[in-house]
């Protein structure tokens, strides 16, 4: 099959050929005819499968007719983070090069001015996220009453980064005749729930099973036990070892450890970059920039790059962490192992990872090798086990100190009364009586010392008082 055969205009067939393309992918046969029919479209595909150019190549073609008025664009695409943003906008000016559509690019880290622009002066196509989308809708600069396709694209990550009440705000702006399409990689009761109210019998493209990994990847665990610089020593050992490593993503769980690894491989010579959400968006920019163009072989990576970035020719990527989530792990490998290319996968596993590598291997159904000696669970389960009870044990020693008795408390009746005279109270420190008349407090002279035996007297308070001067 080709893209002539799929209903495609002469313009985008034009850029599609001078782009490289011939045939199109499972997930772009299977979903364009339906998008020029003009109806709902569900799409589940893995990611590297080719699912932005099967809406973005039949939206240029329907584009054709009809013009933008300010303020309200014709067609909406929702994207969960700044990068995959960015890099739809790159898919429209690559096949949009004979169309002359205005393409408005609305994210966080941007001056609300430069976008006002594009959208006061008319916008065929805006790409946005959730969050400034809303926050341009609610200063009065969009009208969204406009809007003839909604596209909500990795809807499962929308689901992730919590998303979902605002798509399901910015759905009741949109008219309800609007054309939806909706694409995930995975497909959770809770994303299931949205179909079922956003779409409206939608012709349903699943090119590969839900949550499945892609066939041109070989993927592997590898036990790292022991600290943090252990762990790490495996890492370099994977790197050193990898056959035919071009470049690689390594992911990690936490933003802290993003750091503490990047200065490490940096340490050991490897040319490396990180990536966060925390980063500015220049700084985010450039990096992805850099790494696209090979002056960084490695990037240590939060899940911030797990769907954003479309480098086909990524060779291997790094679990530094098992994550935490299944469904991360697909699209994490997936960043490998695109456009037909052939990708390798290794994750680092330690003894308290079992289910978190069992709900993987659950999801994917399938086991995934190990490299090397695998982990003994149980054994490391039952190691556990007895090192808490050890210390929860008490230990057997006779000659142990034995906690002092807790003192006795004193019936109520038996307590002294405070307020009245007792005997068998000795007060230590009395208030002088007060002299009416000139409002001074009189010193009681006693014969009693002012200090008890035992206790160290200054040196200043044994001192003789001067003698008063004669006046």
């Amino acid at each position: 099959m080709s893209f002539k055969t799929l209903g495609l205009s002469d313009k985008v067939l034009s850029a599609v050929e001078a782009a490289g393309y011939t045939e199109p992918t499972a997930i772009q046969s299977g979903a364009i005819p339906h998008v020029l029919e003009r109806r709902d479209v569900l799409g589940i595909a893995q990611t590297g499968t080719g699912k932005t150019a099967s809406f973005t190549l039949p939206m240029l073609t329907l584009l054709e007719k009809g013009r933008a008025r300010a303020r309200m664009p014709r067609t909406l695409i929702l994207e969960p983070t700044r990068e995959l943003a960015a890099q739809v906008e790159e898919n429209f000016e690559k096949y949009g090069t004979n169309h002359k559509l205005n393409v408005a690019l609305l994210i966080g880290g941007v001056s609300f001015a430069e976008q006002d622009k594009k959208l006061d002066r008319g916008t065929d196509v805006l790409i946005a996220t959730p969050g400034r989308l809303l926050d341009h809708f609610e200063r009065g600069k969009l009208l969204l009453q406009g809007v003839e396709i909604l596209v909500i694209d990795e809807a499962d990550r929308m689901l992730d980064m919590g998303f979902i009440p605002d798509i399901e705000r910015i759905c009741k702006l949109i008219p309800f005749t609007r054309q939806t399409l909706f694409f995930s990689a995975t497909m959770p009761p809770e994303i299931q729930r949205l179909t079922e109210a956003f779409l409206q019998n939608p012709a349903k493209v699943e090119v590969a099973r839900t949550s499945s990994t892609s066939a041109t990847i070989s993927h592997y665990l590898k036990a790292a036990e022991g600290k943090d610089f252990e762990k790490r020593a495996v890492l370099r050992e994977l790197l050193e070892e990898a056959e035919d490593l071009q470049n690689a993503i390594v992911f990690c769980n936490r933003k802290r450890d993003i750091g503490t690894l990047f200065r490490s491989l940096e340490r050991h010579g490897y040319n490396v970059g990180a990536l966060h959400g925390d980063m500015d968006q220049r700084s985010r920019m450039t990096v992805l920039e850099n790494f696209k163009k090979g002056t960084i072989t490695l990037l240590v990576a939060s899940d911030v790059a797990a769907r954003g970035l479309d480098i086909p020719a990524v060779s291997h990527v790094f679990n530094y962490d098992v994550p935490s989530h299944a469904e991360d792990y697909v699209h994490r490998i997936g960043r490998t192992g695109r456009a037909g290319r052939s990708g390798t996968a290794f994750t680092l596993v330690g003894s308290d990872d079992q289910k978190y590598v069992e709900a993987i291997q659950s999801l994917i159904k399938q086991d995934i090798e190990w490299l090397g000696d695998a982990i003994d669970f149980e054994a490391a389960h039952q190691a556990r086990k007895a090192r808490k009870r050890g210390k929860n044990q008490k230990p057997n020693n006779d000659n142990a100190a034995q906690p002092a008795p807790a003192e006795k408390q004193r019936p109520l009746s038996e307590k002294p009364d405070f307020t009245g005279e007792d005997k068998n109270i000795t007060r230590t420190k009395q208030r002088a009586p007060m002299d009416t008349k000139n409002k001074k407090r009189v010193e009681k002279k006693s014969d009693e010392p002012a200090f008890g035996s035992g206790v160290h007297i200054p040196a200043f308070l044994l001192r003789e008082p001067r003698p008063k001067k004669a006046s």
